[in-house]
């Protein structure tokens, strides 16, 4: 079965080069309008360029439609022009993949809170942001795919990134809560922790190793979780033509009662507590309530 996003409108952020602009090629060359969006600065959020506008030209010279934007993510209204411009011309927005993002990395001890708050609102506020302009047409529509930029920082760590650490993990999480809530109006949304040679990263890989994690080897995936048969409240990991799925898990537990029920009863049982045979992977919060609640009825 051929992925088709023919008649389907894409907004890519980010999509001046590297992930974003790959994702964009792709979604072009497979039938999407595609709204190419990139601030244009370099990787620390400053300065501008037409990075956008020339990603618009290779599609159009591959002979697919798109339409560049210079939009800031981390201003709510600039993104609001953006969808109502492509909703103008092409009549819906249909799929949107959070990819803008910056890098401040330094060792916490020496990060300035602006560097801290700068990174999260680009990252997750940013996403946020374009996510809420897309959302209620997505639901008036009863169709939309969303997919979130996550980060193996995110989800297990890494020195010097504390703030891209923190964005990351919190668009997981969001993620989680805008899956249910869209499930009913048919839209899906997922989580994407790419590993990839860009910009971003040019300065940690050997220069093989770039080659080897190149930008399109991981737009597979992110074409897929805004597919019309993508799951839902997914995260994926893609690297090198590597696909991974990571989960949120939680494991069985155990009850303290009586005297047990304190710091040291915590201590006694702690391998009880940390053991991972049967774990579980909830689906919602509410599922860690109702485990409790199991636990506590002899289950």
């Amino acid at each position: 079965m051929t992925i088709s996003f023919e008649n389907r409108v894409a907004i890519v952020t980010g999509a001046g080069g590297g992930l974003g602009r790959a994702y964009a090629l792709e979604l072009a060359r497979r039938g999407a309008k595609v709204v190419v969006n990139d601030l244009g600065g370099s990787r620390d959020g400053t300065g501008h360029s037409d990075a956008a506008l020339k990603v618009v030209e290779e599609i159009e010279a591959a002979g697919g439609t798109a339409m560049s934007n210079g939009g800031s993510v981390t201003e709510y209204d600039q993104m609001v022009a953006m969808v109502e411009a492509a909703k103008a011309k092409w009549g819906s927005i249909d799929i949107l993949i959070n990819n803008a993002g910056v890098l401040r990395d330094k060792s916490f001890a020496k990060m300035e809170p602006a560097d801290f708050k700068f990174v999260v609102d680009v990252h997750l506020n940013g996403s946020a942001n374009c996510t809420k302009a897309v959302w209620e047409t997505m639901r008036a529509q009863n169709y939309g795919r969303v997919l979130m930029t996550a980060s193996s920082t995110g989800l297990y760590g890494n020195f010097g990134q504390a703030n891209y650490g923190a964005a990351k993990l919190g668009l997981a999480g969001l993620t989680k809560t805008l899956a249910i809530e869209g499930a009913k109006n048919n839209i899906k949304v997922n989580t994407i922790a790419p590993t990839a040679g860009t910009r971003m990263t040019e300065d940690l890989f050997p220069a093989e190793a770039f080659a080897a994690f190149a930008p399109e080897k991981v737009a597979p995936a992110a074409l897929f979780l805004v597919s019309d048969d993508a799951p839902t409240n997914m995260i994926i990991g893609a690297g090198a033509g590597v696909f991974q799925a990571a989960y949120v898990t939680l494991t069985q537990g155990k009850l303290l009662t009586g005297d047990e029920l304190s710091p040291e009863g915590i201590a006694a049982h702690w391998s009880e507590i940390t053991d991972r045979t049967g774990e579980m992977t909830p689906q919602s919060g509410s599922e860690q309530s109702l485990s409790i609640l199991k636990k506590l009825q002899g289950g």
